[in-house]
């Protein structure tokens, strides 16, 4: 998928009402806590998973275990894992019949492998990978809106025939 693609795919996720954040880091100074708070913000229901934090509670929200235990249903997830966690959590979601699959991609590696992108795609869903979410949301501070500039031009220069 090219990065027009992504960040289409990025956007169409983001019009989801109801998204799972895996991986909610314990930590409320955390990258995804940041992240949970600005979908919130932004009027998505956010429902927050990490067996870490469940049965607790984080941003106001009750955690979950798992991204079944979702009732009502999640629209889509968006993980925030680790890569050697990731295959497991898409795993789950596809198990409870989530069909949007976001794997964050920051600075570093993100939480995309290649496992979890065939499990995905095995079931017949084209997850969003290489992208923050920052990145696609509409007015996002400068720093967000450099980060995907130089995300751009990264996928341009990796893309075959680049």
């Amino acid at each position: 998928m090219d990065d027009d693609g992504r960040l289409d795919a990025a956007q169409r996720f983001l019009g989801l009402r109801r998204i799972a954040l895996v991986g909610l880091s314990r930590d409320p100074k955390g990258f995804s806590r940041a992240v949970m708070r600005e979908l919130l913000a932004r009027g998505h229901d956010v429902v927050p998973v990490n067996p870490a934090l469940a049965p607790g509670e984080a941003e106001g929200r009750r955690c979950l275990a798992h991204v079944g235990e979702a009732d009502p249903p999640v629209d889509g997830a968006l993980l925030i894992t680790p890569p050697a966690r990731t295959a497991e959590a898409v795993r789950e979601c596809l198990a409870a019949g989530v069909r949007r699959i976001w794997m964050h991609r920051g600075a570093g590696a993100g939480s995309a492998t290649p496992e979890a992108v065939a499990l995905c795609r095995a079931a017949g869903v084209e997850p969003v990978t290489g992208l923050c979410p920052f990145m696609a949301l509409p007015e996002a501070g400068w720093f967000h809106r450099a980060h995907a500039w130089l995300r751009r031009r990264e996928l341009a220069r990796a893309a075959p025939g680049a």
